[in-house]
């Protein structure tokens, strides 16, 4: 329960440009399908150009690559997002040119002063590691150091023109107080929920009305053809256990990172929490003296750990018996830490803080250091084989497949080539189950198209392993008979006349409320229960309904209006509102600023996104922006299945 004593201290906020930087040098750099993209003499075919720069289909094809290596999107969905990433690039290529335009510029030392800023581990104690170095960092990235420093200078140009966008946001005090109402009003409901499972019996078709619905649709019921495969499975866990890096490669590492292995002035102490918020001063004063009985205790040689079990209203006792290392630079409330320093080891004292009276014994202080690459080793170790087996696995799944398409009879030899486990697994369904990897639709959707002696494309799996399959055998399709499609039926003639009965029973019921006057009569004449909410607000939840936000309506109705019949996942509501709670005026004051900032933040996004569309549409008309619609529609089918 380290949040406990966190300072109600705001965080510094970071550079977006900072945040972009170090997101691209930690990309994961492994497990890439290798689709095939076409020809090579296709890949400087242009997609589109601003101003005359521009993006080509290798240039997409590799920003492609990478958004796979990171896993920011499964296999399977490339296709679906492939206009929305040229998108991206072709608005990121206008606001560049747009910003030249306006005689905006960055300069060289612009961008030094942002990779000083944006990657410490290039000036260790303040000095620059050297070029060799730094292009060594990149390198790992397949980057040079003209690639990066260009795009990084184009990134820069692009954030001072959205800074001159946005510049000048305002939010009037009219709207932070409606969006303090929105944000604070309540109101409690009557409300009666019409379960659909209450009336499951009602839908139930009847056997006569199963086979005359099997009849009429037998050509929709069908057994799907099915695959016999062989299964090879890279586990990278296991295989970052078969690397052993040299003394030499690991010293280079520290040498490189020492800063990461400085250790601050920090001490470690144990405590017991007794806390007083919310108790009167009558109260606070008996918890006083309880902390100084347990201090009495401590300081008589007590077991302070059986005492925190005991005593302790720290949640986290449970994960650390109330141990806890403090650093100056640490989250911690003062009072807490100023009195960790003070003490010596061995020494205890009661410290009031705003959660309440803690009973602390300093256990040991540990002055600042750096530790010792043979104290660093393990942690260099692991650093090492993690990015070490990155490299295996992409080699894995780039050989791997290779090597099963020349030979795809002889799966166990690319297997104990590549240390993969192999896996047998016969008539898989196209959404079933796999042994060792269960269901996983990335995995289901390399099967689609393939046929006897085929070899699907490496899939990411969940747990950082690799898949890939040899289709051994086909077991054809055929029709179900009526036993193997009978609950399919029903539970399709049961789903579909359900959700029309519960919307009409749902409708009933409010036509019956109307009529009487009173939602509880109404819904006891059907059988139905009404019952009443606590207080709930825009974003809130009702306890047996869910999130509030199917309860929307309920805000713009008078108190005692009707409202529904409201849809929700599992039947339908009608609802009473019984109650608005106004909120309480007196505490926008207190919001008023972060109401603001959120306020002017969401602006700023909105009419960003406004002047990104203006640049485009604008250099569209100068005909400075083209489009090439039949590249983007080739580029398109190269990622579809089959493509």
């Amino acid at each position: 329960m380290f949040d406990l004593f966190r300072s109600r201290e705001k965080s510094v906020r970071i550079l977006l440009g900072a945040l972009l930087v170090l997101v691209a040098l930690s990309m994961l750099t492994y497990l890439v399908p290798s689709y095939s993209t076409g020809a090579s003499n296709t890949s400087d075919t242009v997609i589109a150009s601003v101003g005359g720069d521009t993006i080509t289909m290798l240039d997409m094809q590799k920003l492609i690559q990478d958004t796979l290596k990171s896993r920011q999107l499964p296999a399977s969905a490339v296709a679906t997002f492939i206009p929305q990433m040229v998108q991206e690039a072709i608005t990121e290529k206008a606001l560049a040119y747009q910003a030249k335009q306006l005689g905006l510029e960055v300069s060289d030392a612009d961008v030094a002063v942002t990779i000083r800023q944006t990657i410490p581990n290039l000036f260790p104690d303040g000095k620059f590691v050297g070029k060799d170095a730094y292009a060594a960092m990149l390198a790992q990235q397949n980057l040079t150091i003209e690639q990066f420093e260009t795009d990084l200078k184009r990134q820069i140009l692009i954030h001072r023109l959205q800074d001159i966008a946005v510049e000048g946001t305002v939010v009037t005090p009219q709207e932070i107080e409606a969006e303090y109402k929105k944000k604070n009003e309540k109101i409690k409901i009557q409300y009666v929920k019409l379960l659909s499972d209450k009336f499951k019996a009602e839908a139930a078709p009847s056997a006569e009305e199963i086979q005359k619905y099997f009849q009429a649709n037998t050509a929709r019921f069908t057994v799907p053809e099915k695959k016999n495969l062989v299964i090879l499975l890279a586990d990278q866990a296991k295989l970052m256990q078969t690397l052993t890096p040299t003394d030499n490669e690991l010293q280079a590492m520290y040498n490189l990172n020492k800063q990461q292995f400085q250790t601050p002035e920090r001490v470690q102490v144990v405590h017991i929490l007794v806390n007083t918020q919310g108790k009167t001063p009558a109260e606070d004063a008996k918890l006083k003296a309880k902390a100084d009985d347990l201090l009495k205790q401590v300081r008589a040689g007590a077991n302070i750990t059986d005492l925190v079990k005991k005593n302790s209203d720290d949640p986290g006792k449970v994960q650390n018996n109330g141990e806890y290392w403090v650093q100056q630079d640490s989250g911690m409330v003062p009072e807490f830490k100023a009195a960790a320093f003070r003490l010596k080891p061995g020494e205890s004292d009661v410290v009031k803080t705003t959660y309440g009276y803690h009973v602390m014994k300093v256990l040991k202080h540990e002055d600042a250091h750096l530790k010792t690459f043979e104290e660093a080793k393990p942690d260099l170790t692991t650093q090492w084989r993690t990015q070490r087996v990155a490299n295996l696995m992409q080699q894995i799944s780039d050989k791997a497949q290779a090597e099963l398409q020349k030979d795809p009879t002889h799966p166990e030899k690319v297997a104990a080539e590549f240390n993969m486990q192999l896996v047998r697994a016969d008539a898989v369904a196209p959404d079933g189950t796999v042994p060792e990897i269960g269901v996983n639709a990335d995995f289901n959707q390399s099967l689609v198209g393939l046929k006897q002696g085929d070899v699907s494309q490496p899939v990411a799996l969940p747990g950082n392993k690799l898949a890939l399959a040899v289709v051994t055998g086909m077991v054809p399709a055929r029709p179900q008979t009526l036993d193997e499609a009978r609950d399919s039926i029903k539970e399709t003639l049961t789903a579909t006349r359900l959700t029309r009965l519960v919307q009409d029973k749902a409708t009933e019921l409010m036509s019956k409320a109307k009529a009487m006057g009173d939602l509880e009569k109404a819904a006891k004449s059907m059988g139905l229960e009404a019952k009443t909410s606590a207080e709930f607000g825009h974003t809130g939840t009702v306890e047996g309904l869910g999130t509030a936000t199917y309860l929307q309506d309920g805000f713009r109705t008078a108190d005692g209006g009707l409202f529904g019949p409201i849809a929700i996942p599992d039947g339908q509501v009608v609802a009473k509102v019984v109650q608005h709670i106004a909120p309480d005026m007196s505490q926008l004051e207190a919001q008023r600023i972060q109401i603001r900032d959120d306020l002017k933040s969401q602006k700023a996004r909105d009419r960003n996104s406004l002047f990104e569309a203006g640049v485009r549409d604008m250099l569209i008309k100068q005909g400075k922006l083209k489009v090439e619609q039949q590249a983007l529609q080739k580029l398109i089918a190269s990622y579809q299945t089959g493509g």
